[in-house]
Order: structure tokens, then C-alpha cells, then sequence
């Protein structure tokens, strides 16, 4: 490679995304105080650009604004330039988000705002291309009027950023307004069921027309609606219609079927042609979303789905330390030979390739048929490429497939006169094959920064894969997981935990010279993925270490006057707003999570105060769950476990006995969203046994392996049949 013309301070940054940024003629600066000096002391405008290292339209800013020689001069001379990861620094993002969200109606990345030397911003949007166009208005344009307007009317500039500062703090502020009790959990749970239901796709699953995300906070909620509601038609309702979609998304584009995993999602209504980026928090969601579905449907799809998700994280996003990385790029080289990257090149097929890699006679099939006539049935595959040019605007799929499975096994083994059972062998040759021939294709850019939030929602997929499955070497995977997190982005000192590390020189882990501390989404992330763990495994160290998190999570983010924690901690002087997320989208906001995991630290702990934490949150965002539950589902369906008391199951035996893995095996088995696990070994120095003394009392009854399920530290007879054992879990 040349020796790059430009080098900026970019360079000494560990994130991917600002190294991707490092060698653009622009003075890029990262978010910190000798940017905010230089502003303060040249009196400069402030352009901020945030992005992410997988975003498509980030690459396409920088390849046509960012490395342009001319608008870099611009730049450079007329203010101090900054450039943000978002996956770095939620916090930020969010501030200037929630800016462009209320000043221009929509949102998303690039994000590119102006702010004052003092950080408030004062006009913001997305993406702009490089020149004027006939609906758009250019990057160069609006730096040049900008600048102009800073010159001119600087005084009116600075009023008008303090009005919105204003009215933003206003506008963005949850908190408890009189009435401190949790709101109705049937209604909010009932209203919450009717938006998703009436939201619905029925032919297709997923709760829009297009774009489809794979949403499993909606997902999740459905299985514990239909778990209180078993015997009625909206109970029945609510599983099908997270079946079907669990269903579609796994036929569909947005599941690589070559390579497992699940894409960002799908710009039509079909699931079929996804945005083709990989983000290690789908993954850890949905597998742990497709385990629960298998356990409700006891459907081995569901398992496989579960599986081959979980192979492509163990293979591709897998550090050998034990981390997990955050996310595949979309855009790749078609050919070793390529000068341009394109989006999808890594995943999509002509027919020709097809036929030539899957040339063979089928044995047994209708005269004169190949292995590829029959793969390019089931996968969709046509001559001409099977991509809409509708969704296709930059023409980059043009001629290509993006495998998508159309019909039933039996459907297409009744076509060519096959048994399912042979058709599903040449299928997974034929997949096979595509495999290899695909390993020779350049990758796409792979973002190995590892996250403490993302790793803890990846920790949950393989925990509670390995339970529901069981599959011992999933949460073996998930130990390795939390003993990285608990090595590389905890300080034992602070008891805090840190928000980044990253994959150094040698596959070594590093870290930034100034690490970044841990977010709220940090603590609830990862604290729900030791309750998950300990579940899971029964060790108790991890459920002493969330109990830990937990109350350092209540020291630095709890709101004691407005009820709820806030996304960052106090005492950040370049952060003008402290927020309190009000969605659960593609991640459950962190407040929402937190609502379950205090009643299960209250279960684990008997700490009553964690119990009133938890309706003091619900409290806190009563209106928004009363009248639009479906942008909170995740903490809907919280209301539900709140209201009900979680049940504690309580497993009296020795866990290496036979009659003791039979009842942890019957437990993990059922999808009950309203309990906690615990194993009562008999250990009474054990953390267990001194955080909760009625443990004392519990008995195996006859030696035997014995079951107690108690509410409120009150419990049942003893239980030593897994079939009464199920019948109350299912209650």
C-alpha cells in the first residue's frame, strides 16, 4: 500500500471506526477536551460526525466528502472537527441524536451536527452529498452558509442554541409526575398486545411493511403474553404470531444461509434482501429468542436456528481471549482483483456460479436434473438474479441471488421425486460447497472492538442456548465470555466496569489510554447475563458479582428525585443533558431490562428495596406504557413479572447427582418467564445459603432431589417428581 498523503490525530485511537477516518485530509479530532480548547480558544464552530464502523452510508460520506481534498480545506479552516464511534460513546450520540430528532423529524448515521464552542448544537442532520442536488442540498453548501452565519449573526446563533438546549432538557425529561405506583399491569400488557397485533404482517410475520427488523423485544414479549394467557384465543394469537415470524426471518435473505447468522435486516417485506451487516447484538438476542421458541414449541427448526447462529459467533466473531466482537462490515471486494467495494458481494450468487459449483446428477431425481437445478429451486435462485432492482438503487445486486428458501423440504422433494430426508442431505452438500467456494472471496471489514453491553446480551444467547438446549459446551462458551469481561473491561479497584476493549497488535486485548467507564446499558446488559449464567450453570460467583454490579449501577446512575437511572453518570461536564432512553428497539433500553433484573437480585438477595426500585422505574414511565407499550415491550412485559412475583424454584440435592440433573433439566426445559433457579447444595458457608436463610430449612425429602417453589420466601410442599415439578412451572 502508498504511503497515505494525510495522518490525523485519528491514528492514535484504538476504535476501527476512527481509524477507518485517520488518513482523510480532514483535522479530525476524537470527542475530548483538547478539541473543545481548541474551539473555545480559536472562538470555532464545532462540526461533529458520528458513525459507526458497519454503517453504509458512513462510508459513503467519508469516500465522497471526507477524503475530497477541496471540502476538507473547508473544513479544516472553518471549524474544529470531530468525529465520534457511536458504539464508543452512546452517551454522545444520544444528546445530538435526540437534537436531530426533534429539529429535523428523523434520525440515523452519519449524524453530522454543528455546535457552538460550548457544545450546543444548533443544526444537525444526516447524510449530505458532496454537491448540491435537485432535492438535497450539498455538504460543501452548507459548511460555506454555516460558516458565513457564524461570521454574521453570532450572537443570534448562540440565543437560539440556548432556546433549544432548553427546550430539549424539557422535552427529554422522564420522571414520576405525582402518582408513584406502577401503572395496570394487565392493561399496559393487554394494549401492548393489540398495537403489536393490529401491526402485524400475516403473511409474512414482523410488525411493518418494510424495512423489517428482526425486533426480539417483540418476540419476547409475545411468549410471556401467551405464557399468562395460555387457554384463550390471544393467548394462541401472540405464540403463533411470534412462530411465524421466528418462521420467515430463518427461510428468509436476512439469514445467511451459507454462512449462519442473522443480518442487520431486510429492506422488503419478504425478508428477503437484507442490509448485509452483522451485529453481535442480534445475534446474542435472537439466540436467545429462537432457544425459547423451541422451548414453547419443543420444534427442533427452532434448535437448528439456535445452533447455527451460535456456530457463526464461535467462528467469526469470536476473540481467542474469550470476548466476543461487535459487528461485520456489509460492503466487500467481489474479487481479490476489486477496486471498489460493493454491499452484499461477500454473500450473493449468480446462477452460473451456482450451476458450476453444483454440477452433479441427482441419483433418484426426475431424468437429467443437477444438484443446482434442485438447490436453485429451493434457494429462489433465478437466471437473471432474483433482486427487485426496486431495492436495489445503486445497481449493486444487479444479476445476483440472495438465497432465500421458497418452499417446504417436502414441497421441493415431491417436485424432483425425492424423499425430505435425501433432499435435506444434497441441500447441506450443496450449502457446503458455496461455503468453500465463498472462503476464497476478500471478507468484509470485521469490527473487533468488544463492548461489556453486547457482550452481555451474547453471554444470555449462549447461556440460555446451552440450558434449553442443553448443550454444556454453549455455556462453557458463555463462562469463557463473562471471565473475559470480568479480566478485561472490569476494574476490580472501582468495582466498575469499563465500556470498550479492543483487539490489539498480535491478538493481544487492549486498551484505550483513557478507557472509557462503563454506561448504564453496560451494568444491565451484563448483569442480566450473570443471572442468565448462573442459571444456567449454578456457580455462584457470577450471581455474587451482579449482585455487586447492581449496586454500584444504583450508586452512579439512579435519578432518586425523578425515579429511573439515567443512560450516563453524573459529572461529565462536555455532556449538556443526562436522558433516560424511552424505546426498546433493536436493543431493549437499559432501564427497561433492569426493571426484571431488580426483582431477580430482590429474589437472589431478599433485599426488599430492589422490589421497590423496580415499580419505581414502571412509576417513572406509567404514561408512555399506558398509551404506546409497543415502543417499550420489553418493559411491558416487565410489568407482568412485577405483578405477578417472580417464583422461586428452588432445587434441594447435590449437583452432581443423577436425580438433581433430572429436576434442573425438567426446569430448564419450560419457558416460564416469572421464575428464578436456585440450587440449594447444602452449603451453608455458600453466598447462597448467607443471603437467604430460609434456605436452612429446605430439606431433600427421602436423600431424594427435591423441588420447592416459593413466592415471597414462602414455599411449597416439597416436589420430588419432575411431572408435578412441570405442572407447577407451567401454571
Amino acid at each position: 500500500p502508498s504511503i497515505p498523503r494525510h495522518t490525523n490525530r485519528l491514528i492514535n485511537e484504538k476504535s476501527p471506526y476512527l481509524l477507518q477516518h485517520a488518513h482523510n485530509p480532514v483535522d479530525w479530532y476524537p470527542w475530548g477536551q483538547e478539541a473543545f480548547d481548541k474551539a473555545k480558544r480559536e472562538n470555532k464552530l464545532i462540526f461533529l460526525s458520528v458513525g459507526y464502523s458497519t454503517c453504509h452510508w458512513c462510508h459513503v460520506m467519508e469516500e465522497e466528502s471526507f477524503k475530497n481534498k477541496e471540502i476538507g480545506e473547508i473544513m479544516n479552516k472553518n471549524f474544529v472537527c470531530i468525529k465520534v464511534d457511536r458504539e464508543e460513546r452512546p452517551d454522545v450520540d444520544k444528546v445530538y441524536m435526540t437534537f436531530v430528532q426533534a429539529t429535523s423529524g428523523g434520525g440515523g448515521w452519519p449524524m453530522s451536527v454543528w455546535l457552538t464552542p460550548d457544545l450546543k448544537p444548533f443544526v444537525g442532520g444526516t447524510y449530505f452529498p458532496p454537491e448540491d442536488r435537485v432535492h438535497r442540498v450539498g455538504f460543501r453548501t452548507v459548511l460555506l452558509r454555516i460558516a458565513e452565519q457564524w461570521r454574521e449573526n453570532r450572537d443570534t446563533l448562540l440565543e437560539n442554541s440556548q432556546k433549544i438546549l432548553e427546550a430539549l432538557l424539557h422535552s427529554s425529561e422522564i420522571r414520576v409526575r405525582g402518582q408513584e405506583s406502577p401503572p395496570p399491569s394487565k392493561e399496559v400488557m393487554a394494549t401492548c398486545f393489540q398495537q403489536l397485533s393490529s401491526s402485524y404482517d400475516e403473511d409474512y410475520g414482523g410488525f411493518s411493511e418494510s424495512p423489517k427488523f428482526p425486533t426480539p423485544v417483540n418476540l419476547n414479549f409475545l411468549f410471556t403474553y401467551w405464557a399468562l394467557h395460555r387457554t384463550t384465543p390471544e393467548g394462541a394469537r401472540a405464540l403463533q404470531m411470534a412462530l411465524h415470524t421466528l418462521k420467515k426471518m430463518a427461510h428468509g435473505g436476512i439469514h445467511d444461509h451459507i454462512g449462519q447468522g442473522f443480518h442487520r435486516y431486510s429492506t422488503d417485506q419478504l425478508w428477503h434482501v437484507p442490509h448485509f451487516e452483522k451485529m453481535l447484538y442480534d445475534q446474542g438476542q435472537l439466540a436467545a429468542t429462537y432457544s425459547r421458541a423451541f422451548q414453547v414449541s419443543g420444534d427442533e427448526f427452532f434448535a437448528d436456528v439456535t445452533k447455527d447462529i451460535l456456530l457463526y459467533v464461535s467462528r467469526d466473531l469470536s476473540d481467542e481471549a474469550g470476548g466476543f466482537y461487535s459487528a461485520e462490515d456489509a460492503d466487500s471486494y467481489p474479487t481479490t482483483a476489486s477496486t471498489e467495494k460493493r454491499e452484499g458481494a461477500f454473500c450473493v450468487w449468480t446462477a452460473e456460479e451456482i450451476r458450476a459449483l453444483l454440477p452433479d446428477p441427482v441419483e433418484g431425481a426426475t431424468e437429467g436434473i443437477t444438484l443446482g437445478d434442485i438447490f436453485m429451486h429451493h434457494y429462489g435462485v433465478k437466471e437473471t438474479g432474483n433482486v427487485s432492482p426496486m431495492k436495489d438503487p445503486h445497481q449493486e445486486l444487479k444479476g445476483k441471488n440472495v438465497l432465500i428458501v421458497r418452499c417446504s423440504l417436502e414441497l421441493t422433494a415431491a417436485q424432483f421425486g425425492l424423499e425430505p430426508g435425501q433432499l435435506g442431505a444434497l441441500l447441506q452438500e450443496g450449502r457446503r460447497r458455496l461455503s468453500t467456494a465463498r472462503a476464497q472471496r476478500p471478507r468484509p471489514h470485521l469490527d473487533t472492538k468488544m463492548l461489556a453491553a453486547w457482550n452481555g446480551l451474547m453471554i444470555s444467547g449462549f447461556a440460555q442456548a446451552g440450558a434449553a438446549l442443553a448443550k454444556p459446551e454453549y455455556i462453557s462458551r458463555a463462562v469463557q465470555a463473562a471471565a473475559f469481561l470480568r479480566r478485561h473491561l472490569f476494574d476490580p479497584a472501582s468495582g466498575r466496569l469499563l465500556r470498550s476493549c479492543y483487539r490489539g497488535k498480535d491478538n493481544t486485548v487492549e486498551q484505550s489510554t483513557v478507557p472509557i467507564q462503563g454506561f448504564l446499558e453496560d451494568y444491565a446488559f451484563v448483569i442480566q447475563a450473570l443471572f442468565d449464567l448462573y442459571e444456567a450453570s449454578l456457580e455462584q460467583g457470577w450471581l455474587e458479582w451482579a449482585l455487586q454490579l447492581q449496586h454500584m449501577q444504583d450508586k452512579l446512575f439512579w435519578d432518586p428525585k425523578g425515579f429511573a437511572y439515567f443512560s450516563s453518570e453524573a459529572g461529565d461536564p462536555s455532556l449538556l443533558l443526562r436522558l433516560k432512553d424511552d424505546q426498546d428497539g433493536a436493543e431493549p433500553t437499559a432501564n427497561s431490562v433492569t426493571v426484571t433484573n431488580l426483582l431477580r437480585a430482590a429474589c437472589y438477595s431478599g433485599h426488599a428495596e430492589w422490589v421497590e426500585k423496580a415499580g419505581q422505574i414502571l412509576a417513572a414511565f406509567s404514561e408512555r406504557l399506558q398509551k404506546i407499550p409497543i415502543a417499550l415491550p420489553e418493559m411491558a412485559r416487565a410489568t407482568a413479572v412485577f405483578h405477578h412475583t417472580l417464583k422461586q424454584v428452588v432445587i434441594c440435592g447435590d449437583p452432581q447427582g443423577e436425580d438433581t440433573k433430572e429436576m434442573l433439566r425438567c426446569v430448564h426445559s419450560i419457558f416460564s418467564p416469572n421464575k428464578v433457579l436456585m440450587l440449594a447444595d447444602g452449603d451453608s458457608a455458600g453466598f447462597l445459603y448467607r443471603q437467604l436463610p430460609f434456605l436452612a430449612s429446605l430439606e431433600r425429602k427421602d436423600g431424594k432431589a427435591t423441588a420447592y417453589v416459593c413466592s415471597n420466601f414462602s414455599c411449597s410442599l416439597p416436589i420430588t417428581s419432575t411431572q408435578k415439578l412441570r405442572g407447577m412451572l407451567c401454571l
